[in-house]
């Protein structure tokens, strides 16, 4: 049963430079420009948080319809809807999926009556999108189109977050599914960031012409969104140095697995951001109120990055809840936070996973 549960008072850190020692410890490929370093600047102000979602079984991915959240569930391949009163229900087991791994229905995004969703079949990565039928409450999925396949599959490495643009667009990270060398092919679909228009197509304005490769170079980039200017930032599990936040450029290439974090290469475009993966791996990522709010795994922490100020961040939530998957901006402008503790890795406790609501204010 999932059901509604816990409040308690939030935990805010403000990092500083001095605290970041691990970081310098870390075996390196790079060291950070010191710019880059933590200088401490203050967090954005929440209220506090509460868990409004209990029991999820590896949630992976977050979206909202006309007030209801959608999210994902790797392992089951089930979406299931949140009302805004809390309300859930199953609204249907996506067919097909092949979970395995970090493979499964992992990425979902809604745009104009269409449920989008980034699974794992029995040889592939896809992207399909299904109609949207019926209200909050009552939500259902029509039949699936494909309109992305051919993506490299692994038991890892695979990617999976898929969002839409402030241009219509979707973009979509793919991992590079164990294959290094296939992120510096552009002829490769894995190791990328792509760009493909609602139905599938290649949009023309694309930075490579008839491909839906938007950038390159990348390792497993799981968390993608855009600030009011429309500049795309996105997260990046590094190996075993660095992990990355980034900021996107059309024809970018971001390096891997030439470079890990940062380089300062000219033919490479450097992370904003770099933290070891032990206080990391950054998955899904979201913008509100002037800052980049990034969901850890391994890391077991909320990280802050504000866009004024992108050499500096603070942490929330720090081993509080275990393994952070998603985080997305509700409708009424809170965060809504996904746990991922039984996906394998986390050591679940009771009501694992949940979703937990922070106010911002």
């Amino acid at each position: 049963m999932v059901s509604r549960s816990w409040r308690g008072p939030i935990a805010w850190i403000v990092v500083s430079a001095a605290s970041i020692a691990l970081v310098a410890c870390a075996p390196t490929a790079s060291t950070p420009s010191p710019s880059r370093l933590p200088d401490g600047s203050g967090p954005v102000s929440a209220g506090t948080e509460t868990t409004i979602i209990e029991n999820l079984a590896a949630p992976w991915s977050i979206a909202f319809h006309e007030g209801a959240a959608l999210i994902s569930e790797r392992d089951s391949a089930r979406i299931v809807e949140v009302s805004d009163d809390d309300d859930v229900r199953e609204v249907a087991v996506v067919d097909g999926v092949e979970p395995g791994g970090e493979g499964g229905l992992l990425g979902i995004a809604v745009h104009e009556r269409y449920l989008y969703a980034y699974s794992t079949g029995a040889d592939e990565n896809r992207v399909q999108r299904f109609p949207l039928t019926g209200s909050p409450g009552s939500l259902g999925l029509g039949a699936p189109e494909t309109i992305l396949d051919g993506l490299a599959a692994a038991s890892n490495h695979n990617g999976g977050r898929i969002a839409f643009g402030p241009d219509g667009t979707l973009y979509v990270t793919v991992g590079d599914a164990g294959d290094r060398e296939s992120a510096q092919d552009p002829g490769s679909l894995s190791g990328k960031i792509l760009r493909i228009a609602p139905d599938g197509r290649v949009p023309a304005d694309n930075p490579i012409a008839g491909s839906p490769v938007y950038s390159l170079g990348h390792r497993n980039p799981q968390g993608l969104a855009w600030d009011e200017g429309g500049t795309l930032y996105a997260s990046e599990f590094g190996q075993d140095t660095w992990d990355e936040l980034n900021v996107i450029e059309p024809g970018g290439n971001y390096g891997w697995p030439v470079v890990e974090g940062i380089a300062d290469r000219d033919e490479f475009i450097d992370p904003v951001q770099q933290w070891a993966p032990d206080a990391a791996s950054p998955s899904g990522i979201a913008i509100a109120e002037g800052a980049v709010f990034i969901a850890n795994l391994r890391g077991e922490r909320l990280r802050e990055v504000p866009l004024d100020d992108v050499s500096s961040y603070a942490e929330h939530f720090t081993e509080a809840y275990g393994r952070l998957r998603d985080v997305v901006v509700a409708p009424d402008g809170a965060l809504w936070v996904l746990t991922n503790n039984t996906d394998g890795r986390g050591d679940p406790g009771d009501g694992d996973d949940r979703v937990i609501r922070v106010p911002l204010e």
